[in-house]
C-alpha cells in the first residue's frame, strides 16, 4: 500500500467487494476468494509482489493440491462405494 496516501481503508474495501462481485456475477460465490483479494492488498511485499501470480500461488495451486488429495484418498480407500468424484464425465448427474 505504498502510494495509497491514507485510502488503504479504501483498498481493502475494494478489492473485497469487486472480488465477491465477479464470483456473484459468475455464480461462484467462495468468501475465502474475497480473502484472497485482501492478502494481495494488505501484503504488498509479499502477495503484492507476485501481481497476477497470486491467482496461481497460492490460490489455484491450493485448490490443485485438495482436489488431488480428494481423489487419491476417496478412490483409494477400502470401504465400499466411497469414490470421488462420483461420475467423471461433465454435465452429468453422476446416476
Amino acid at each position: 500500500l505504498g502510494g495509497t496516501a491514507g485510502l488503504e481503508w479504501l483498498a481493502c474495501s475494494l478489492s473485497v467487494s469487486l472480488a465477491i462481485v465477479g464470483m456473484l456475477l459468475t455464480n461462484s460465490l467462495h468468501p475465502p476468494g474475497g480473502a484472497t483479494a485482501l492478502i494481495a492488498v494488505l501484503s504488498p511485499g509479499e502477495a503484492g509482489g507476485l501481481g497476477f501470480l497470486i491467482i496461481l500461488f497460492p490460490a489455484f495451486l491450493g485448490s490443485v493440491v485438495h482436489v488431488s488429495v480428494a481423489v487419491l484418498f476417496n478412490n483409494l480407500s477400502a470401504l465400499p462405494g466411497r469414490h470421488y468424484p462420483m461420475n467423471w464425465e461433465p454435465f452429468t448427474t453422476g446416476r
